[in-house]
């Protein structure tokens, strides 16, 4: 027999209501951003409770044997002369952006360490699990004016689990792609290569491939407002000089823009760009994005060094910038606004977060395929494991 809301029930909502409860309204959540405009949530200083690799095949390794180390050129020299396209497109193993991976990999870490989380096991059952891009997502949404997206949200065993779901949108771009945006998007992975070493204090080494199936990954828990967080984010690479070398505030992203010429171009840089390198560093505790700065050839020659916490420097005067305090509380409102609407415990049942440039955050309700997104493997591990009821005494 087919479970109920497979094929033949598909797009239906399969909530079962109590009875007497009256149909409400469908809800959704404005992203307004002068609705956000309060002081700046609590946000707990990130901690990181370990971390993951991704192999030149795509495969999980629970050790940071893919983490790279910050290796600059030196400053007294003649300064960088990178050649962004070498290599292109003959030594590049892109990552296959068919597979859908899910939250996969931070569940295998989970199912790896579950019992030793710090806060005990119970800690989980409160806590929102999710990628740090998808949180990236949320906190820019107040000011994001051309790419939407859908967030699916299914509980389990009391977590909250966010998974992103590649919008209609989206997949035609990306299926479209020009070899324009394909090469930018190599010169950003290779400007890595010239940034990074393989062990502390040697130097790069340019010459070998650039394969984006490699990946460090660090996991961190954190809590905004009342939401306890477990999210983890890709890590470009660990600084051995860093003023304190305990994780996160070693990490340093590195990001790749096209040279600056005009005081317009400069405040645009600042207004867009600006604001998704603040929210994908600040959500990890990741104190520094250094950028090398490209010109029309593709050759870096310049690099700058932007302090996360200073960033919002830039736009503070600015009318038409973005305010860090509307980013989190609107992060916060609409986590507060999932945990509110997925109410039922079923990893099969997904609530889907739809959002438009322009609209309110809206829901619609499915049931298995094609949205739901925590692997049989992990509900039957998790399952497994739940610790037996505690016994109530006996009346004396």
């Amino acid at each position: 027999m087919e479970p109920r809301g497979t094929k033949r029930e598909a797009g239906k909502t399969e909530v079962a209501e109590p009875r007497n409860k009256v149909p409400c309204p469908a809800p959704s959540l404005p992203t307004d951003p002068a609705l956000y405009s309060g002081p700046f949530p609590f946000y707990r200083r990130p901690s990181e409770l370990g971390c993951f690799s991704l192999d030149a095949q795509r495969q999980y390794h629970g050790d940071a044997r893919a983490l790279r180390y910050y290796s600059p050129p030196p400053t007294n020299g003649p300064g960088p002369n990178f050649d962004l396209r070498d290599g292109y497109p003959d030594r590049y193993q892109p990552r296959d952006e068919e597979v859908q991976e899910r939250l996969d990999h931070l569940l295998c870490w989970l199912l790896e360490h579950r019992g030793r989380l710090e806060g005990g096991p119970g800690w989980l059952a409160g806590a929102i699990v999710t990628w740090r891009g998808h949180l990236t997502k949320l906190l820019t949404t107040p000011y994001e004016r051309q790419e939407g997206w859908q967030l699916a949200a299914s509980r389990f065993q009391g977590t909250l689990y966010l998974s992103e779901v590649e919008t209609p949108a989206a997949r035609a771009q990306r299926l479209a792609r020009p070899p324009l945006l394909r090469e930018l998007m190599y010169m950003g992975y290779k400007f890595e290569q010239y940034m990074c070493a393989d062990k502390p204090g040697s130097s790069p080494d340019p010459s070998g491939e650039v394969n984006t199936n490699v990946a460090f990954c660090s996991v961190l828990r954190s809590r905004l407002g009342s939401h306890p967080l477990l999210f983890s984010g890709e890590v470009d690479c660990t600084d051995p000089q860093a003023p304190s070398t305990q994780p996160p505030t070693c990490y340093v992203e590195l990001k790749t823009s096209k040279e600056m010429h005009s005081p317009g171009q400069w405040r645009s840089f600042y207004r867009h760009k600006l604001l998704k390198w603040w929210a994908q560093s600040f959500l990890p505790g990741v104190p520094n994005v250094v950028a090398g700065f490209r010109n029309p050839e593709g050759f870096v020659s310049s690099l700058k060094t932007f302090p996360t916490m200073e960033m919002f420097e830039y736009v503070r005067n600015d009318r038409d910038g973005w305010n860090p305090s509307v980013c989190m509380n609107f992060c916060a409102a609409f986590l507060s606004f999932a945990q509110s609407t997925v109410v039922q415990d079923d990893p099969r049942l997904v609530h889907l977060f739809s959002w438009e440039p322009g609209g309110p955050v809206t829901v619609s309700v499915h049931r298995d395929a094609p949205y739901a997104f925590l692997p049989i493997w992990y509900v039957e591990a998790m399952t497994q494991d739940l610790p037996s009821p505690p016994k109530t005494p006996s009346p004396k």
